[in-house]
């Protein structure tokens, strides 16, 4: 069955491939990645699903694995308990063959009376340079260039 919840997106096409974030909520799906927003809805059918997934830019970058920028893919998948796998193609591409596995994110609950721990950062303890001594830091402003 397909849980309600955060999934790891790894997402491939002979053009390319790369990773996502997407949500599952009562039917519906969203997410993004650095580049595009994903948005759609889906159907479960005991291991069973079917989605429709929309995929738009929202920022300049890496080009998409389909080819458009914009696309709507029709995907059919299974679920094997917090694994699920889909293939399907893009009405705007349907030379691309588009497959996706989806890991469910489990977020850990703390207890209600966990307490954290507060570390103090010694800067002593930071790793040194091979010479032994503390790395230099970056100016804060960059340096002028030189007078001509």
């Amino acid at each position: 069955m397909l849980r309600d919840g955060k999934y790891a997106a790894w997402f491939r096409t002979p053009r390319g491939e790369g990773t996502g974030l997407v949500e599952l909520i009562e039917g519906r799906i969203s997410g993004r990645d650095s580049f595009f927003t994903y948005g759609g809805s889906y159907q479960v059918d005991q291991q069973r699903f079917t989605a429709v997934l929309t995929v738009k830019r929202h920022a300049g970058g890496n080009p998409s694995v389909f080819g458009p920028d914009e696309v709507e893919v029709n995907l059919t998948g299974l679920c094997s308990g917090a694994v699920a796998t889909c293939s399907g193609t893009a009405r705007e591409a349907p030379e691309v063959s588009f497959e996706c596995t989806l890991i469910y994110s489990q977020e850990e609950a703390l207890p209600p009376d966990a307490k954290c721990a507060v570390l103090k950062l010694n800067p002593d303890k930071l790793p040194k340079g091979i010479d032994g001594r503390s790395r230099p830091r970056p100016p804060l402003v960059p340096p002028k260039p030189p007078a001509s």
